[in-house]
This record gives C-alpha cells, sequence and structure tokens, in this order.
C-alpha cells in the first residue's frame, strides 16, 4: 500500500514537471516573483538582525554591571552664554561627587573618573583631532578594552603626573606611518608625551559622551593620566571670540561605576540619581544604564524585524497572486486535457492534486533558488559596505516555509475549479 502511494506521489511529482516545462519562459517569470519575495524577507532581517547586533556589542562594551554618569550641560546655560558677552559657566560631575557615591553606596566596588578634550595631536609632520581621555588605570578592565601592544598606565604615572600617554590602535597609522608609535612621542598643545602602549581597536565600543548625544563618530582616543590631565591642561576650556570669551568648567566629563551583581544595578542608579539631584542644584548630569539600554534593543529588535517582515512578506504576497493568476490561465487553456483525463477515469482528487503540485513546485523552487540569493546578498553587502549582515537559520527556514505555504493556498483555488469541470463540457471546449 505504501509503495503504491509513493509510485503515485512520483507520478504527480513528474506530471507536475513535465507540465511546467511545456511553458519554461512563463514558469520562470512566475518563479521569480516567490525568489525575489523569499531573498527580499531573508536579506532585510539578515540587515536589521546585523543592526541590532552592532548595537547590542556597544551596548555590552559599556558593561552589564556598570552605571555610567556623564556630565551634561544644561539648556538655561548655553543661553546664558548666548546672551552675555564674556562667560563663564560650571556645572557637570565633580571628584565630591565621585567621593560621596563610593561612601554612601555599599554594592560599589570600582570607579572610573575621566576628563575628556578634544585637541590635535602631532608626530613631526603628522597630526590627527583626537579626544584626550586623562583616566585611571583600571580603565580598559572595567570598559572591556585590551591592550595590543606595551602597557597601560599605571598607579606610579598618576602619582608622578607622567607625562606617557597610550594610543587606541586607529590613531597609530595617521601619527606613525613608518615607524613603531612605542618609545616615541607626541605632541599635545605644548606638551609631549611618550607612548607606552596601543589599545586594540575599538569595534563595537560606545560611543563617548558627547558623541552619544549628538550622534556624531566616535572619535579615536589618547589616554593620559587623569592628574596630568588636571595639572597641564586644567578643569577650565577657554575660547576667546576677539574681546569676549566664553568658559566651560567641568571637573569630569565621565564617570563609570561598577555595581557588584547586575540585580543591585537597577537599584544603585536610582540611588545615584537621589543623591545627585540633591547634591547639584540644576539638571546638569545623566545617568545611563547600559542594562536597560540591552532590555531596550531587544524590544526595539522585535519591532524592527516585525516591520522589516511584513514589508518583504509583501513580496511573497504578491508573488503568490502572480502563481494563481498563472494557474487560472493553465486551466483555461488545458481545459481539453482536463476533460480527456476525467473521461479515463480521472478522480477529481486526481485534478486537485495535479494543479496543486504543479505550484508547489513553482513555490519550492522559487524558495530554494531565494534562500540561495537571500544568503549571498547579505554577504555582498558587507563585503561592498561597512554594514554587518546576520543571516539566521530561522529566516531561511520561514522565508521557505512561507514561500511554500504561499503556494499552496494561492494554489488550492485554481486546482479546485479545474476539478469541477464537468467531463463533456470539457472536452467540448475548442
Amino acid at each position: 500500500m505504501a509503495s503504491m502511494r509513493v509510485k503515485e506521489f512520483t507520478q504527480i511529482v513528474a506530471l507536475g514537471f513535465k507540465s511546467l516545462m511545456l511553458h519554461r519562459l512563463r514558469s520562470l517569470l512566475t518563479t521569480l516573483g516567490m525568489v525575489f519575495g523569499v531573498c527580499s524577507v531573508i536579506a532585510m532581517l539578515a540587515i536589521g538582525e546585523g543592526a541590532n547586533y552592532e548595537a547590542q556589542q556597544q551596548i555590552r562594551s559599556l558593561g552589564s554591571q556598570n552605571i555610567i554618569l556623564r556630565s551634561v550641560k544644561p539648556a538655561s546655560e548655553d543661553e546664558r552664554m548666548q546672551r552675555r558677552g564674556s562667560t563663564i559657566v560650571s556645572y557637570g560631575l565633580t571628584y565630591e561627587d565621585v567621593s560621596i557615591i563610593n561612601d554612601t553606596i555599599p554594592d560599589v566596588s570600582v570607579i572610573v573618573p575621566d576628563r575628556k578634550r578634544r585637541d590635535t595631536v602631532y608626530q613631526t609632520r603628522q597630526n590627527v583631532d583626537a579626544e584626550i581621555v586623562g583616566t585611571v588605570p583600571w580603565y580598559p578592565a572595567l570598559r572591556n578594552r585590551a591592550l595590543q601592544q606595551g602597557r597601560f598606565l599605571n598607579d606610579r604615572d598618576v602619582r608622578s603626573q607622567a607625562k606617557i600617554c597610550v594610543l587606541e590602535q586607529e590613531l597609530v597609522r595617521p601619527l606613525f606611518p613608518l615607524s613603531n608609535p612605542l618609545g616615541n612621542t607626541v605632541r599635545i598643545g605644548r606638551h609631549y608625551f611618550e607612548v607606552v602602549g596601543i589599545l586594540q581597536p575599538k569595534a563595537g565600543q560606545a560611543q563617548s559622551s558627547a558623541e552619544a548625544d549628538t550622534g556624531q563618530a566616535v572619535p579615536n582616543r589618547l589616554f593620559i593620566p587623569l592628574t596630568t590631565s588636571r595639572a597641564l591642561f586644567g578643569e577650565m576650556a577657554v575660547r576667546r571670540q576677539g574681546r569676549t570669551f566664553q568658559a566651560e568648567e567641568v571637573q569630569l566629563h565621565e564617570v563609570t561605576i561598577k555595581v557588584d551583581t547586575q540585580e543591585a544595578v537597577e537599584g544603585a542608579s536610582l540611588v545615584i540619581k537621589n543623591l545627585l539631584t540633591r547634591t547639584h542644584n540644576k539638571k546638569d548630569f545623566d545617568v545611563v544604564v547600559p542594562m536597560e539600554l540591552l532590555r531596550q534593543a531587544a524590544r526595539t529588535k522585535r519591532i524592527f524585524n516585525t516591520v522589516l517582515g511584513s514589508i518583504a512578506a509583501i513580496s511573497l504576497l504578491v508573488g503568490g497572486i502572480g502563481i494563481m493568476n498563472i494557474m487560472l490561465a493553465s486551466v483555461s487553456e488545458r481545459t481539453r486535457e482536463i476533460g480527456i483525463r476525467r473521461a479515463l477515469g480521472a478522480r477529481q482528487n486526481d485534478i486537485v492534486s495535479q494543479f496543486l503540485m504543479e505550484t508547489t513546485l513553482l513555490a519550492s523552487t522559487g524558495g530554494l533558488l531565494g534562500v540561495v540569493l537571500g544568503v549571498v546578498i547579505p554577504r555582498l553587502v558587507g563585503m561592498f559596505t561597512d554594514m554587518v549582515t546576520i543571516v539566521t537559520w530561522w529566516s531561511l527556514i520561514v522565508a521557505f516555509g512561507i514561500s511554500t505555504l504561499t503556494g499552496v493556498v494561492f494554489g488550492i483555488y485554481p486546482a479546485y475549479q479545474a476539478a469541477r469541470m464537468h467531463p463533456v463540457e470539457a472536452l467540448r471546449h475548442e
């Protein structure tokens, strides 16, 4: 019994292929609708998955147990600086804030304060704009950065206010195109710093405070001891315009706080917000919790994939309608053939099976070709652009399954139209 069913199924498949090969061009054009539909589903989901992966990597680089505090210039200070000529404004995080947080919250295990300033770094005839970060020796451990060469800052450098620096790898080629930077010096303003280390590329690293808010590109960074930054560059940035000047005093631009456990992160962040709100008479700080950003990124990913998948699914719907249209035309053209088959003893179920098999073959063939194209296109996008694309196994299965199901659903009506024909009327059809 089973062998008879297998033989019957094989005959239906062979008959379906034979019928489709009689109109090769029409079958090919019909299949293309499903090919591009499946391809667009996979490619759009791959691009969405890649974008989400990059966002999550950037957030993870901040640390799931970390709380990041950032100095923010209040809008009222901007307005005051615009109204007046010479102005001095003071805002942001202070060393006293760090001391209070460390003494008040027991769950805090590590604190990394840092100061940032944008400046030009020179090396003989080479120069590049960079962000000068004054920080502490345990910065790489807390911010998931690894050394590529040399060493990072140490406690002795901080105590002695040493004029040494560590470069991000992205700064090496612009400043030292032909030589090894270790042991050489770079100049910032009128001060010279010896290069003692190089950090690995910052792929996936999150933006600094300024760029996170403005959407600008992540700057290349040069790290020096916090005490050196404070001694050489001070805490006040002055901009002169003719006879007037504008000065901003900020002690710390960013403070990263590591909490003992992930469970304590949200509670600690609320306590920190309350402490800073009481000690600051204006809203000149921001509290960022990477763990909350990860949750938000996961929600955004679901919405993004749903939207992209829905848009791409429209292509499959159009392809399914194309299949139905072609099969209806095929039923009309093959009316006499259907009548002959019925007259020779074919049942209605046999006619339904034949036409359903043809639509399924069209849809599944288009689905397979679409899967191949859907895997290739994201790879090409990744090769020729800086975008990260990730093709997931479930997107291949879903896209192919939907294409096949679409073919079956849109093939049912033409199949039943063919099966309902009266044999005598079908034989009379010219």
